[in-house]
């Protein structure tokens, strides 16, 4: 028995109203591209230096954290372990993102609460100063290095949830590696080469902000900062703090528009899809250099 004409017009105009809907969040969806670029939020990639095929990906955003919550601890003398214990956390309580809100009144990367003692909210929104205060609580953990990842992130989070932490751990064991400088030309980011000029009076107060005095970058050439390490090691390898700060200035490349990051024997370019190329030391140094130094070139 045929549809009620009624019955029949009221389907064709639901069909037309969905497909009308469609193509008006089609329309949106380009018109946003346009304005914006047209380009995919820039993400970046770690993979194990054990070339076990592990990795983990992320957006700018998080490695910019990640760099920052790194940096906090290794300029404390804390070790990789302190520093993958942070890196868990954060991934767990806010997914390394710098939130303005949480449970009650817990804010930033760890969500910390100005009520419980972690300081005012100005100050727990400061990654640096929120990364500090986590680690600052982990060293008073005895034997913290020693325990379960998931035991010594509670003692100093007191979550209601303590063994969410053990899920983020070969994560945080892999940013660790990178970001500590452990595991050479392993973290990239694909960048973001049109974003805001940076300059390299923002990578240079940058730099101070997350490492403090331990780095002193040199006056660089244009749009340049180089930024001395330590002499090479004796089996010649480059040192480790090297590769801790080339892989920090990748993973601030989009905030701070750096086009390109030279070390060890190795570039990276904003536009080379987040991976590490070889190049002939004289070029990765640059000219005159001995290699004893980190090349960060911004776009402007």
């Amino acid at each position: 028995m045929p549809a009620p004409p009624t019955l029949v017009r009221r389907g064709r105009l639901l069909r037309l109203g969905a497909a009308a809907a469609v193509l008006l969040a089609v329309a949106g969806y380009v018109a946003v591209q346009y304005v914006y670029g047209g380009k995919p939020e820039p993400t970046c990639t770690v993979v194990s230096g054990k070339a076990d095929g592990a990795s983990y990906t992320f957006t700018a955003e998080q490695a910019e954290n990640a760099a920052t919550v790194a940096a906090a601890g290794t300029s404390r003398g804390m070790p990789e372990r302190a520093v993958a214990i942070a890196l868990a956390t954060a991934l767990q309580e806010s997914g390394l993102r710098n939130i303005t809100h949480g449970d009650r009144d817990s804010l930033g990367l760890f969500q910390q609460r100005p009520s419980q003692g972690w300081g005012d909210a100005r100050q727990i929104m400061d990654p640096a100063y929120s990364a500090a205060r986590f680690y600052a609580h982990l060293a008073e953990v005895p034997g913290y290095s020693r325990l379960p990842l998931t035991v010594a992130a509670q003692r100093v989070q007191r979550s209601g949830y303590p063994q969410a932490y053990a899920k983020h751990e070969p994560d945080a064991a892999l940013l660790a590696a990178a970001l500590t400088g452990r595991a050479p030309a392993t973290f990239g980011c694909e960048g973001r080469p049109d974003a805001d000029p940076g300059g390299p009076a923002r990578v240079r107060a940058a730099l101070a902000r997350d490492f403090g005095r331990e780095v002193r970058p040199r006056d660089g050439r244009g749009r340049t900062v180089t930024v001395p390490v330590p002499a090479p090691v004796a089996d010649g390898r480059p040192p480790q703090r090297g590769w801790e700060l080339a892989h920090w200035a990748v993973a601030q490349a989009s905030a701070l528009h750096i086009e390109r990051v030279s070390y060890g024997g190795r570039e990276w370019h904003a536009e080379s899809a987040g991976t590490w190329r070889k190049v002939r030391a004289a070029r990765a140094a640059g000219p005159g250099a001995a290699g004893d130094q980190v090349r960060i070139v911004t776009g402007q």
